[in-house]
């Protein structure tokens, strides 16, 4: 006897439907899994005939063949367990083949018959929406309800799946009021706690309000990380679209996060020691990297130059387009990643080149070597680069308080709000994404400006990409201002951003 059940998987983030086919019929006793199973989809055999046993029910000991259809994609993880189990149950007379109809199962087996989580429960349930009903985990569904148009049923072992089948027990689909976890966050930080660095200070706050990345410069000990680590504090909350995009990555990405709705903009630091792969995504079976995964956030790479080459050339793409692409033999899966890049390095390898308390020991030979680490293209994808002074001791003593995240936020937001009304009929949010087409049209500068940024260009043999970065910026500026055109004081404050290319 042969029976269907229908499952789901996910590619990249979006799912796609897998018909669970079970045949049952007289032969020696075998349990043969079809369809490009992977490895742990062939040990399932295992864990469905346990979770079976020490159910109660009787596992037919003749040959099962079980297909997961379409057959041409590989099918991996532990999520096709409950409907393989369903699938067999149906053919041995134990529940009806119609009861599984217009229902879609995911779940691990354990050997008990409990019924534990899977990855990508809400990429599934936004993607196959509609008609039918899915039965998952009690931990998934809670996840999976995050998408309100889903009908969700949320289960806890096999015999209670059986029950609800046989018409013997009664499941609920959940509702909207579910509680769902807050936000995970960290200990709360504030910019009134930075003392001095009010050029840092303002190149960050020009970031954060047209979306340019940054790069910081200086000796160690001089705030770097202090001041990156506190972006998320200014950075605009959320919108409900956003949210749900950043959950169904995390969600694919995996973890032992509680299911919640992603309510805070993510901060991901990576080691300099990443791999390619682990940055912008990967894998036999691809899955996010660090970029997805800090997309709508920030994305902070500390000791920028200790970063292998391949790994900072990777970012190439993905700063310009907004997405990434990962290219396998048999698929092509993009993820996106539009983020803010945060960097931080020292002068030099001993960190104290141009630094007025210490003298630098490095060479020439070693300095030039160390600023080789970072590629002219690399450093023309990063809109502000800004020196990190060290602090004088008066600066470290004083009570005085900075100015509150609070206070920037609130100008942030209203820049923010500026830009919304100015690409109000585009898909643009903030100036940092303008193309040629917006420069034209909202860069215009007066009389005085273009000089200025023509010397500019001349003087720092600046790229094409450099000119337009300033444009940007010089447009941020003017708005915090609550300029309507960018003068020369806007374009004299962006260029001074531009260290390295003084510098390098």
């Amino acid at each position: 006897m042969i029976t269907c059940v229908e499952s789901a998987a996910c590619l990249g983030l979006n799912a796609y439907s897998v018909k669970i086919e079970v045949d049952v019929s007289h032969g020696l006793p075998q349990f043969i899994v079809v369809g490009l199973p992977d490895a742990s989809v062939k040990e399932s055999r295992e864990r469905v005939r346990a979770a079976i046993k020490n159910t109660g029910f009787r596992f037919p000991v003749e040959k099962i063949t079980i297909n997961l259809a379409p057959a041409d994609i590989k099918k991996e993880g532990a999520a096709f367990d409950l409907p393989m189990a369903l699938g067999i149950l149906a053919a041995n007379g134990i529940i009806s083949p119609e009861s599984l109809k217009n229902h879609v199962f995911l779940g691990e087996l354990a050997l008990d018959g409990s019924i534990r989580p899977f990855k990508g429960a809400l990429c599934v349930a936004s993607g196959l929406k509609g008609k039918r009903t899915f039965v998952f985990p009690y931990g998934n569904a809670l996840e999976a309800k995050l998408e309100k148009e889903a009908c969700v049923l949320g289960v806890q072992t096999l015999k209670q799946v059986v029950a609800w089948l046989r018409g013997e027990e009664a499941l609920e689909p959940l509702n909207d009021s579910l509680p769902i976890a807050g936000p995970a966050g960290e200990a709360h930080v504030d910019y009134a706690e930075v003392k001095g660095q009010l050029y840092a200070r303002r190149a960050i706050e020009i970031a954060v309000a047209g979306n340019h990345n940054l790069l910081f410069i200086g000796a160690p000990g001089s705030g770097k990380s202090m001041l990156s680590r506190r972006i998320p504090t200014i950075l605009p909350p959320l919108e409900s679209d956003e949210m749900l995009e950043i959950t169904k990555i995390y969600s694919v990405a995996g973890g032992h996060q509680p299911p919640r709705l992603m309510q805070e903009r993510p901060f991901r630091a990576p080691h300099h020691s990443i791999s390619p792969a682990a940055l912008i995504g990967g894998g036999p079976w691809p899955k996010p990297g660090e970029i997805s995964l800090a997309h709508h956030g920030v994305l902070f790479l500390d000791e920028f130059p200790e970063f292998h080459r391949d790994v900072l050339e990777s970012l190439r793409g993905p700063l310009e387009d907004g997405e990434v692409t990962v290219s396998r033999a048999k698929m092509q899966l993009t993820f996106p990643a539009r983020f803010l890049m945060v960097c931080a390095m020292n002068p030099c390898p001993c960190g104290y080149l141009g630094d007025r308390k210490r003298a630098c020991r490095c060479s020439s030979v070693q300095i030039a070597r160390y600023k080789a680490k970072i590629s002219g293209p690399i450093l023309d994808r990063i809109d502000l680069h800004v020196e990190v002074a060290s602090l004088e001791i008066q600066s470290l003593s004083s009570d005085a308080p900075g100015e509150s995240s609070e206070k920037i936020r609130t100008r942030v937001l209203m820049t923010r709000e500026c830009q919304s009304r100015r690409f109000a009929q585009r898909a643009l949010r903030v100036n940092g994404l303008m193309r040629a087409k917006d420069l034209r049209e909202h860069c215009r500068l007066d009389g005085a400006g273009e000089k200025l940024l023509q010397k500019a260009v001349q003087e720092l043999r600046l790229s094409a990409r450099a000119y337009y970065k300033i444009l940007k910026v010089s447009r941020t500026v003017a708005d915090l201002a609550g300029a309507e055109r960018i003068q020369a004081e806007h374009v004299a404050e962006a260029v001074q951003y531009r260290f390295l290319d003084r510098q390098w």
